[in-house]
């Protein structure tokens, strides 16, 4: 098994799919990225379905990313022998102005010398693997069904014998070939020249995409990389941002803590989106904004903390039994029973991003009126309740608490509507939110901060501390240079840190101490040594922490502690978009301790 989350991702913002670095596509779902699995050996070894490509011992393999896109190449190569498979889902724009992207996947077979050979292994496995799934060979394609529990099919298109291709034997490459699996059957049959057609149009697509993204001195291409992943969470149809592809992918080897991701969660969505503006990504940010208008149509409606991608409100969880889970970690579960909490936190997250987009893009916000409606809607929640304990940002599953994190938060719900009326010149709002805002914020310094630790803590009244707290300053609620901030990140890191990773808090939760850090607490401590001045400090915990990406620049959710290997769903947003802030901190630093060099 594959034991260092060694996956590449490729998708085109309606599903995804994860390769090995071996080249054996092991996760899969159609036709959107919250359908039930087509292949999820990542899931279970041997129940869960996968597409390999097997090539005697002698051959090399390598992957990589073509530059600037999404399309994945794996290398198989002996002295005088070797091919590339190219993997991508197609995704480009029609002359009609709309996107293609079908939900089907292309493993295109490229010949680069010799006559080399190798096996497909063909194992589909629809609908989760429950039941069986049968394999059959018509004329034009393979079709796998399953019809048992539920009816599902899935169509294989290729240039290879097809009977070689379902029985596993060996397949001599002598010129360039296809792959084409997917959720509908075809109108017209695809040929080389129409994928290879495909491969350019869908290369054109990601770099066209890159181009509009900044460059950096510093950490370009885990930037970029980054950037690419993040949009690749995306879902077009309705703007929604999903916190990972997967589900199930454990935090701790063997635990219980697994969960799916494959959702829209408000928190995770904003930040992405604050990030990816940040980049030059317009469109993105204004189909977000569209997704969270339309889940909001009552004025005093409570927001979720989670929606499913296309505004689905109820995800019930459910366990997959039959699933042995990603090395033996069982459950599996698909939905997640976490959209029924409260967390205070989301409202200040959301009217952070309305801020910027109205700040970054004021002249042309299509729904300005709506964001105003919204804005005034969460400044009446916020009012209503911020006094009130809630679940936190990590979810805590049993008792509520007054987080420091959540009241922080609310602060600045307040503080960003304040500045979004003086945009939108709604003065007569100011007066009373301001008097709102001053009571939260003397509540916070009041009751968060503990002098026995000499930090601000994770909850009113406790000493415990936590990774999140560290977020007041990019928020704005303190300065860098405040003492009190600058003790609470000493504080951290001397409570907190372990061999350069981060827990994200060292009190029991509902499953007792975590053995793995969570990676964006790393990002965020590394950004706050960096604004309180430990700037090579910063850089050398980040060099480090990159290290321990895969082999693609690539994250999942938590690291091991003992043995650094990825653990938790993939590739996480979260992860990506506090790489990118972090980098672009870092990259702004040494070009100014280049030009002080430089002049002293």
């Amino acid at each position: 098994m594959n034991n260092n989350l060694n996956y590449g991702i490729i998708g085109n913002c309606r599903s995804a799919a994860l390769i090995s670095k071996t080249g054996s596509l092991d996760w899969c779902c159609l036709p959107e990225f919250d359908s039930s699995s087509v292949f999820a050996k990542l899931l279970d070894e041997n129940k869960g379905g996968s597409f390999d490509i097997s090539v005697a011992d002698e051959y090399k393999i390598s992957q990589h990313y073509l530059k600037n896109t999404c399309i994945l190449i794996t290398r198989f190569e002996t002295t005088s022998d070797a091919f590339e498979v190219h993997d991508f889902m197609p995704r480009y724009r029609k002359e009609n102005k709309k996107y293609y992207a079908p939900p089907e996947v292309v493993r295109y077979f490229k010949l680069i010398k010799g006559t080399p050979e190798f096996k497909i292994n063909y194992n589909p496995k629809l609908e989760y693997a429950i039941g069986n799934t049968n394999v059959y060979i018509k004329e034009d394609f393979i079709v796998s069904l399953t019809d048992k529990e539920k009816y599902d099919t899935l169509f294989l298109y290729t240039n290879f014998d097809k009977e070689k291709v379902v029985e596993g034997k060996p397949i001599v490459l002598e010129k360039d070939g296809f792959c084409l699996f997917g959720y509908n059957e075809k109108l017209f049959l695809p040929t080389v020249d129409k994928i290879s057609l495909e491969l350019e149009r869908t290369k054109v697509y990601w770099l066209n995409w890159m181009e509009r993204t900044p460059t950096y001195n510093l950490y370009n291409d885990y930037i970029s990389r980054s950037a690419l992943t993040l949009k690749l969470l995306s879902y077009e149809k309705t703007g929604a941002v999903l916190a990972a592809a997967t589900t199930s992918l454990p935090e701790t080897i063997g635990e219980v803590r697994n969960w799916d991701y494959r959702f829209c969660w408000i928190r995770d969505a904003s930040m992405v989106i604050k990030v990816v503006s940040h980049l030059g990504h317009k469109r993105m940010a204004k189909r977000y904004l569209r997704f969270i208008t339309n889940l909001i149509p009552d004025k005093d409606e409570k927001l979720q903390i989670m929606y499913g991608i296309n505004g689905e409100k109820q995800l019930t969880e459910i366990i997959l039994d039959h699933l042995d889970g990603y090395m033996g970690s069982k459950p599996v579960r698909i939905g997640n029973a976490a959209y029924t909490q409260r967390q205070n936190d989301i409202y200040g997250i959301l009217m952070d991003v309305i801020h910027q987009q109205l700040t970054y893009f004021s002249t042309d916000i299509e729904n300005g009126e709506e964001l105003w409606s919204i804005t005034k809607g969460i400044v009446w929640v916020v009012n209503k309740h911020w006094k009130e304990a809630d679940k936190g940002i990590w979810e805590f599953r049993t008792e509520d608490r007054h987080f420091t994190f959540s009241k922080v938060l609310c602060w600045v719900a307040v503080d960003k509507a304040i500045k979004v009326a003086e945009i939108l010149g709604k003065n007569h709002k100011k007066s009373k939110w301001q008097s709102l805002e001053e009571d939260i914020r003397n509540d916070i310094m009041q009751n968060a901060w503990n002098d026995d630790v000499q930090a601000f803590t994770q909850s009113y009244g406790s000493t415990d501390l936590d990774a999140s707290v560290l977020l007041m300053e990019p928020y704005g609620f303190i300065d860098a240079k405040d003492p009190k901030y600058v003790s609470t990140v000493k504080a951290i890191e001397q409570e907190l840190s372990n061999d350069g990773l981060l827990y994200r808090y060292k009190n029991k939760d509902d499953f007792g101490l975590p053995s793995s850090s969570f990676t964006i607490c790393t990002f965020w401590f590394i950004n706050s040594l960096f604004k309180i001045g430990e700037t090579q400090k910063a850089k050398y915990m980040f060099d480090q922490l990159l290290s321990y990406s895969n082999h693609l620049g690539l994250f999942s959710e938590d690291i091991d502690f003992e043995t650094k290997r990825l653990l938790g769903n993939f590739p996480q947003a979260y992860s990506h978009l506090a790489l990118i802030e972090t980098a672009v901190n870092l990259s702004k630093i040494t070009e100014e301790e280049k030009v002080k060099e430089f002049i002293g």
